[in-house]
């Protein structure tokens, strides 16, 4: 960033007074501009046994399956952008259910956060960021050509919990955290 967005002088990196980090700052208007992670949401949606995924058509890793997910929006939450996110690319209407997964992403400035979601029916369809959509079993999910690490990880958090039964009845499981070292694709 070299010039403010609201008045556009140029900007300086210094510490502003009571904050203990660089950031950009227009010294002509005072706006101190903040650089924060972005939230990626999604969704893991399940049907009977299986669980919905998508081919993406976009980079990066185009052509790689995913789960449903995408950035938050402002103004929404980020269940309702998991919502939104699982409609846009899949095609699904899904009841939202607890938060599942979060998983930090520090190298790529972001925060991964992924909702369990139940599917009614198993009426779907590829959106405009995905070549195609399909159910899986777990023996089906083709491992090695998911797209990013945290899909992966919350994927097989997802699978291991469900063969401990601890999806039975009501029960809401912890949410599942964890840092996404640099060097790894997300």
């Amino acid at each position: 960033m070299k010039f403010c967005s609201n008045c556009a002088a140029p900007i300086t990196i210094r510490v502003p007074a009571d904050d203990t980090r660089e950031r950009h700052v227009c010294d002509a208007c005072g706006s101190i501009h903040y650089q924060n992670p972005r939230n990626v949401v999604g969704s893991i949606p399940v049907y009977g046994n299986q669980v919905l995924l998508c081919r993406r058509a976009i980079e990066p890793r185009l052509g790689y399956w995913t789960l449903p997910a995408g950035f938050m929006e402002l103004g929404e939450s980020t269940s309702a952008g998991a919502v939104r996110e699982t409609l846009e690319e899949a095609g699904a209407l899904v009841e939202i259910g607890p938060l599942y997964s979060l998983l930090n992403v520090p190298h790529a400035e972001q925060v991964h956060l992924f909702y369990l979601a139940a599917m009614s029916t198993p009426h779907f369809l590829a959106g405009e960021e995905s070549l195609e959509v399909a159910l899986f079993d777990e023996k089906d999910i083709p491992w090695a050509e998911i797209a990013f690490p945290t899909v992966k990880q919350t994927l097989e958090w997802f699978f291991a919990d469900r063969a401990a039964g601890l999806f039975e009845g009501s029960i809401e499981l912890n949410v599942r955290s964890r840092d996404v070292l640099r060097g790894e694709k997300i």
